[in-house]
């Protein structure tokens, strides 16, 4: 026995030292200089995974060990370098290609089970008559009670050509029915929506920069233009798109200079990660205007194509700070079908400036990482002599405040009230208006409101919040008694009451219950549509691509910065 186990681990000294040995060759190869540093440090670690795998008392899993090592050394660096095991390859080209093999839907959990959150349009979800709302109970005989969403969407995901079979609950159906569906290759869409949003003004959507992303735009863009020769301006909806490829971002820009324009630069410690990029197509449009909307969910690829023309004086940008990712990732290939994504350089956009937010290489005592601070922050100038600046996201030129929900409506959709009422809704009414028709009359408010009747979803206004703040205050500084009295009366004054605030808010209300209706019918796109009508965001931009004089004095810096947050 202890001779197999003195084998046993001579084995595996054999094979970590070959390991070692090769990875610090490389190593010392490329950074000779750390050579020493990078040997002792692997050999430590090698000595530790070693006697931890021999001598641990349990079982270990050395696979899950050295991803977890992997993982928590990369943490280190900052959010975006990260280890692609094998299993996770899929997933990853899903990110830059928008591509992957399944049936086409989104998924939420919903109780114990899992359930269809929206079908693609066109999907073999779709086409199999797969509803929002339907509950998946079996998949391929085997139960999916407990499932998580990652797990069963692992389930679902699969080569194209291959069938599941799901057993199905629906609502308004006696028993579970089976749907057997053949998966398909599912290509994501990342321009899901481009129309007029009146007579003069176009809209374009992009939800991320995935493959294509540049050549979508272009085809939605040429298209509107041809049934639209008039059309005097365009809307760049980039808000919560959280970026992607970075070629995909300059070629997007290119769409609106000039041919040899500087769009954007890299700069990282290797000399390749030093890069110019220009604009090496002839432009769309160089003179049509353009609003770009950004908010925080806005990151990326998005700041590169709202951060370059706006420096290019060639947008004006609408919004909120976007998230200010200002780092350029590549991936490299590793041994056995693993990737790793590295941050290799940071991006300048042309006027010199660097919007990253986070300083990872300066980390605070606590290992936390803080913001750039504005006063810290440097000017730099637009092709006009505009002022703009680095460090924190990309700065609108009109900064609009963001939409903030009612407590009661943030309580109804987290109690999954609008989607509940929406699937309920699609049994009743096999078709509805058009997306930018479609309307709640009265009396089908009133039907939603007699439906939530008895059902949870309590919530705390800021007003309740901040009075029990003052009770502990009161109570602490021992004059709760003195104001009992006044305290009960302002307490009661102030309690929320659910049918009112469903009257108080009805609006919103409304305006939620309807999108999440609509998109029964009319699926992502219908979402969008109907939303145009209702987004004060996209209302502003129009009255600025409508207006050519105030128009052209932001691009140029006529109009003041004052004048820009107030209107």
């Amino acid at each position: 026995m202890m001779k197999k186990a003195k084998h046993m681990i001579t084995k595996f000294r054999a094979v970590i030292a070959i390991a070692v040995i090769g990875t610090v060759t490389f190593t010392a190869y490329s950074f000779t200089d750390n050579y020493f540093e990078i040997a002792k440090n692997l050999d430590i670690f090698a000595s530790v995974f070693r006697e931890v795998n021999t001598y641990y008392v349990d079982e270990t899993k050395p696979g899950d060990m050295i991803k977890k090592g992997i993982d928590a050394m990369l943490e280190s660096l900052d959010p975006y370098t990260n280890y692609i095991p094998e299993s996770e390859i899929e997933d990853y080209r899903y990110m830059t290609t928008g591509k992957y093999g399944g049936i086409g839907s989104l998924i939420r959990k919903k109780g114990e089970f899992i359930a269809i959150a929206e079908p693609y349009e066109g999907s073999p979800a779709q086409k199999a008559d797969l509803r929002a709302g339907d509950i998946i109970l079996e998949v391929d005989g085997k139960s999916a009670k407990n499932k998580n969403t990652d797990e069963l969407s692992k389930i679902l995901k699969g080569s194209p050509n291959t069938s599941i079979k799901l057993l199905v609950k629906r609502d308004g159906e006696e028993k579970p029915f089976e749907k057997v569906i053949m998966r398909e290759e599912i290509k994501v869409k990342n321009v899901p929506f481009y129309g007029m949003v009146n007579n003069d003004i176009g809209y374009i959507t992009l939800t991320q920069f995935t493959e294509d992303a540049a050549k979508n735009i272009k085809d939605g863009l040429k298209e509107l233009k041809e049934k639209n020769p008039n059309m005097k301006g365009i809307v760049l909806d980039l808000r919560g798109n959280p970026g992607g490829l970075l070629h995909e971002a300059v070629s997007i820009s290119n769409l609106f200079v000039d041919k040899g324009t500087v769009i954007v630069n890299t700069k990282g410690k290797l000399s390749d990660a030093k890069k110019e990029y220009k604009a090496l197509d002839p432009c769309f449009d160089a003179t049509l205007p353009v609003a770009v909307l950004v908010n925080r969910g806005s990151a990326s690829a998005s700041e590169i194509v709202s951060g370059s023309l706006q420096d290019l004086d060639r947008v004006v940008v609408v919004g909120q700070r976007s998230f200010g990712k200002g780092l350029v990732q590549n991936t490299r290939p590793l041994s056995y079908n693993t990737q790793v994504k590295i941050t290799t350089a940071k991006y300048y956009t042309p006027s010199g400036r660097c919007i990253q937010a986070l300083d990872y290489s300066h980390r605070n005592d606590d290992g936390s990482v803080g913001h750039v601070p504005d006063s810290l922050m440097k000017e730099f100038k637009t092709k006009t002599g505009r002022s703009v600046y680095d460090g924190g996201g990309i700065r609108p030129d009109v900064q609009l405040q963001p939409r903030t929900l009612s407590k009661i409506a943030i309580s109804l959709e987290a109690k999954e009230m609008f989607f509940d009422y929406a699937t309920k809704y699609r049994i009743s009414h096999p078709t509805i208006e058009s997306p930018d028709k479609f309307k709640l009359s009265e009396s089908e408010y009133q039907e939603f409101v007699k439906w939530l009747d008895g059902k949870e979803y309590d919530y705390t206004t800021e007003s309740e919040k901040e009075l029990e703040e003052l009770k502990k205050t009161a109570t602490k500084e021992k004059y709760l008694d003195k104001i009992q009295k006044d305290f009960d009366a302002l307490k009661a004054s102030l309690a929320h009451n659910k049918s009112s605030d469903l009257e108080l808010f009805k609006s919103e209300i409304k305006q939620i219950l309807e999108k999440e209706i609509v998109s029964r019918y009319f699926f992502q796109k219908g979402k969008i549509q109907y939303s145009i009508n209702h987004d004060e965001e996209v209302a502003k931009a129009i009255e600025i691509l409508n207006d050519k004089v105030k128009y052209n004095d932001i691009v140029t810096g006529k109009y003041s910065e004052k004048d820009m947050k107030e209107n």
